[in-house]
């Protein structure tokens, strides 16, 4: 049985630290050599798409695919699609959803493991492979590849949310399930437990995610007074300064005066 904050999750949540402050410090040599983030973008969609398919053939393996639990259809399932797509096709539309609802729930979700399996079972590596991915894909493409989200987007994730709840919640009451805890809470403790009993830690979900939908964007992206949004520093790529004096400027003008928002 998997016990949360052991040895095991502790060296998990600082290697996923190591990761995060990795790609931020070196993300302007990630961003100036396409070799490279070509070769890390490939990486996190294996990490997104293998282990999910691995998972797969191992419930058939051994016997216990089963509709109700088996079904790709808990949040990180979705968001690590969306990640995958992304990663692919560059999509801008989907890019805010996977930076909100991506990092907000694989982010829950590694500090509050629902999990059976310990180190250093097969599940144990799945899980915690595809919800670090699913964090460091929007990341990787925020301080790498230079997208952002802008306010509009928050009222899309939360459309999002709500309409992929719809649908899964359809899916719980035909087959007898309990996708994205819609009928229940889990069984290992989880931020669910501080938002009262059900049905109606549902409704509080909706305003905590809200809220934590605009701290996240509150804490990297400023208003100017004309109302122009910009994006702080540490999120924008690091410009490569080599190059003739008129091109350093250009790199520099984008550099502090940031880029356009995302067209939703």
């Amino acid at each position: 049985m998997f016990h949360a904050f052991s040895l095991e999750h502790w060296l998990i949540l600082s290697l996923l630290a190591l990761m995060i402050l990795g790609l931020f410090a070196f993300r302007g040599r990630i961003a100036g050599n396409p070799g490279v983030h070509a070769a890390i973008r490939r990486v996190l969609i294996a990490a997104l798409v293998l282990p999910e398919i691995a998972l797969q053939l191992w419930y058939i393996s051994v016997g216990i695919w089963d509709p109700t639990t088996s079904l790709p259809l808990e949040l990180c399932s979705l968001t690590m699609v969306l990640g995958a797509v992304v990663l692919i096709t560059g999509s801008r539309k989907f890019y805010p959803i996977l930076y909100f609802a991506g990092i907000g729930g694989a982010l829950q979700a590694v500090l509050t493991p629902s999990l059976d399996y310990p180190f250093p079972h097969f599940r144990f590596f799945h899980f915690f492979i595809v919800h670090i991915a699913i964090i460091l894909a929007p990341l990787y493409m925020t301080w790498v590849k230079g997208y952002r989200p802008n306010w509009r987007s928050i009222g899309w994730t939360m459309l999002f949310l709500n309409g992929a709840a719809l649908a899964v919640g359809t899916v719980n009451w035909a087959v007898g399930s309990n996708y994205m805890y819609l009928m229940g809470k889990p069984a290992t403790p989880s931020v669910l437990d501080v938002l009262g009993p059900h049905p109606f830690y549902i409704l509080a979900e909706e305003l905590f995610a809200l809220v934590l939908f605009i701290l996240m964007y509150s804490v990297f992206f400023l208003h100017s007074g004309s109302g122009r949004t910009k994006t702080q520093d540490l999120f924008q790529p690091v410009p490569n300064l080599v190059g003739t004096l008129s091109e350093r400027k250009k790199r520099l003008t984008a550099f502090f005066f940031g880029y356009r928002d995302v067209p939703w």
